[in-house]
């Protein structure tokens, strides 16, 4: 009942656009042999021609025949704006009938479309087909006429359909985008040598890269070609190649993705049979118009690590029920009796309204090195929300980022809520040479003192934080200031740094006393690519030293971090660290080596012990137990070994899924052992299916 309405409605109902004064701008389509007739006469001419060719050419299917079918079919079509028949809609009783109305007008010449004020336009119309046929276009003047529809509805009757048709064949635009490569350190391995080679004007320390400012030294749409299986099934397809879903307009573009990280493995020094774990969630990331874009990731996750991960994260743990904060993702939930759910949401929108600034407000990490660690600014915490400016111009990249942090420490409670801080910080990447680097990195961290909440003088992107923090009392801010080098030996061979000042007393300095205000840190690295001529082949050295103290604070809650996380070093500070890294890949498979030699400082907290040693930036620097001959390792002295082989396989380059397997190997030897500090030997065995989008950091 409802399609013969429908139908009727078009059958009776005639559109007229304006009024009759404007129909000189309306010109219904027109046929080859309707050139030559009068404007006036163009609508009968096609009403004849359509009729003529209809009935000249519909053959009455042999069913329709033999049961004596008397009837008409209902037929709505369309010319479209370059001057193609398409049927719309049929009503018939027989499916044979429909399909001959398809076969029909599929046979219809190309013609010159309608137009509307000039320009080509589609229109639509309906026509009844009398069976059996009687070609007698005068027998029922009301039915056997076309009837028009106004531009205006037809635009709208088309706007659904005219979706579909302005898709295109999904190219990835994401390689050109304003989109954030993920930051994994194996995976910026593959581009790291093509970015630093001698004259390139790139900036590299401030993470993650965009895909745009890549591309113009590694060829991504040539390696996805290099690495493409050639697949004919769907499934085929998207396992090997392609996103689950890619969908790609005009002015758009999106995909859509599962995101899995399946592992289970064998820890041999805990009193659990298996340590697993389960991620499971989406990801959605896309483009509107040339310079915006989006990301969206949602994790929902339950795991049970190794034994001397379990003990930190609970070790991590915020105040009220929950038992643990998971290293780098977040709070976790109790999950059956020993394990942990931990689900993790990171997002963000990218604009760059010129050539030279990126905009970035979202949840999530960023990074500012060249080296594995960051003695500035680290992805080791959990995400967080961030506003970011990138400004690009000359030799010059410089970087600024407003973050919203957490203390969730019992101490720092405040009505059952989280106590909220704010860290800003600047970096100023100048490429002095062809072959030299030079930076800059001041940060600012303070707190709701009070209630001025997010200070608007740290807003400003060019004013210096050391300044402001002096003129609103320096107990209201805990400034850092540093630098950073970067020295290209040759293509292969890459040398860097780091230095960080959190405190610095001259006269301190001078006598010579290794007094505990001498609060700085360095880094020193070097980058072998291409090692020994071996393609794709990085080595890696790298050494971190921070002194007692350094990114701690009188004010308790001014410290370097987040979530009970350092915002800089995974260990804080009181710290020396060796680093040996190999990262290999050939095709689809890969393989990476990381060993960690280091020397640390612990806490006693015994109850007659309770000073503070300078390892532990959550303390306040006033619990030191004296002033001068402040060492590296005071405290407990802890000799740390880590070791970890892995090797995979990448399944699809799209969404860097992998299969892989490792091993770690972890010795921590305190010289004294407590409740907190005890000696440990792990050996882990893991292997899973992982889509590779953060950086895990398990070597504390």
């Amino acid at each position: 009942m409802s399609k013969r309405f429908f139908v009727l409605s078009l059958l009776f109902v005639q559109y007229a656009l304006f009024s009759q004064d404007n129909t000189f701008s309306e010109r219904p389509p027109v046929f080859t042999d309707c050139e030559s007739v009068l404007f006036s006469e163009l609508k009968n001419c096609f009403n004849t021609k359509v009729y003529e060719f209809v009935y000249a050419n519909f053959e009455v299917p042999e069913k329709v025949v033999e049961e004596d079918y008397k009837g008409k079919i209902a037929v709505v079509f369309e010319v479209d704006e370059k001057g193609v028949f398409k049927v719309i809609y049929s009503d018939a009783v027989y499916d044979e009938l429909k399909d001959e109305v398809n076969r029909v007008f599929s046979l219809l010449p190309h013609i010159q479309p309608a137009t509307y004020n000039g320009q080509p336009t589609f229109s639509q119309y309906s026509i009844t087909i009398n069976i059996p046929l009687d070609g007698n276009m005068g027998s029922n003047e009301a039915v056997s006429k076309t009837n028009t529809i106004s531009v205006l509805e037809q635009q709208a009757k088309m706007e659904f359909d005219n979706v579909n048709k302005d898709l295109e064949e999904f190219t990835p635009k994401a390689y050109k985008s304003q989109l954030n490569i993920p930051f994994v350190h194996s995976e910026y391995a593959r581009f790291d040598m093509n970015m630093n080679r001698v004259g390139t004007n790139s900036h590299t320390a401030s993470k993650p890269f965009l895909y745009e400012d890549v591309s113009r030294y590694y060829d991504f749409e040539k390696e996805k070609k290099a690495l493409k299986k050639e697949k004919e099934t769907w499934a085929g397809k998207k396992l090997w190649n392609e996103h689950l879903v890619q969908v790609q307009g005009k002015d758009y573009w999106f995909t859509i993705d599962p995101i899995f990280d399946l592992q289970v493995g064998k820890d041999t020094e805990a009193d659990f049979s298996s340590i697993y774990n389960n991620t499971r969630g989406i990801l959605v990331q896309g483009g509107l118009g040339k310079n915006f874009n989006f990301y969206t990731s949602v994790f929902e996750s339950q795991g049970r690590f190794a034994q001397y991960v379990n003990n930190y994260a609970e070790s991590l743990k915020a105040f009220g029920p929950d038992p643990a904060i998971i290293p780098g993702r977040g709070i976790a939930k109790r999950f059956k009796t020993d394990s942990y759910d931990y689900p993790v949401a990171e997002a963000y929108l990218s604009y760059s309204p010129a050539k030279f600034l990126n905009i970035q407000f979202g949840h999530g990490k960023n990074f500012i090195g060249d080296g594995y660690r960051s003695l500035f600014l680290s992805d080791v915490a959990s995400p967080r929300p961030f506003l970011k400016l990138n400004t690009t111009f000359w030799k010059i990249k410089y970087t600024n980022t407003w973050m919203w942090l957490k203390d969730v420490r019992p101490e720092v409670e405040q009505d059952k809520a989280f106590l909220t801080k704010y860290m800003a910080t600047h970096y100023l990447s100048w490429n002095v040479s062809k072959r030299f680097n030079l930076g800059l990195f001041e940060s600012v961290l303070w707190t709701n003192s009070n209630n001025r909440g997010f200070d608007i003088n740290y807003l400003n992107p060019i004013i210096f934080y050391r300044a402001i923090e002096f003129e609103t009392g320096q107990g209201a801010g805990n400034a850092i200031l540093g630098a950073s080098a970067k020295y290209k030996w040759n293509d292969n061979i890459n040398l860097y740094s780091q230095f960080i000042l959190d405190e610095f007393a001259l006269n301190d300095v001078k006598a010579g006393e290794k007094s505990w205000r001498n609060k700085f840190g360095y880094q020193l690295g070097i980058k072998y690519f291409d090692a020994f001529r071996v393609d794709n082949l990085l080595l890696q050295f790298e050494y971190n030293r921070i002194r007692p103290y350094t990114y701690s604070h009188n004010t308790i809650v001014l410290n370097y971090g987040h979530n009970n996380q350092s915002m800089a070093h995974l260990w804080g500070a009181n710290l020396s660290e060796a680093i040996l890294i190999g990262r290999y890949h050939y095709k689809r498979w890969f393989a990476n080596a990381k060993l960690v030699f280091g020397t640390r400082g612990f806490d006693y907290n015994d109850g007659t012990d309770n000073f503070s040693y300078g390892g532990d930036i959550y303390r306040d620097y006033n619990e030191r137990p004296y002033d001068t001959g402040v060492g590296i390792g005071q405290g407990i002295k802890t000799k740390t070994f880590y070791a970890n082989l892995q090797g995979g396989y990448l399944i699809n380059p799209a969404t860097n899924l992998k299969v892989f397997a490792d091993i770690t190997f972890r010795n921590f030897n305190p010289e004294t052992e407590t409740s907190q500090t005890f000696k440990s030997n792990t050996v882990w065995f893991n292997l899973g299916i992982r889509t590779d989008l953060f950086n895990w950091y398990f070597d504390f």
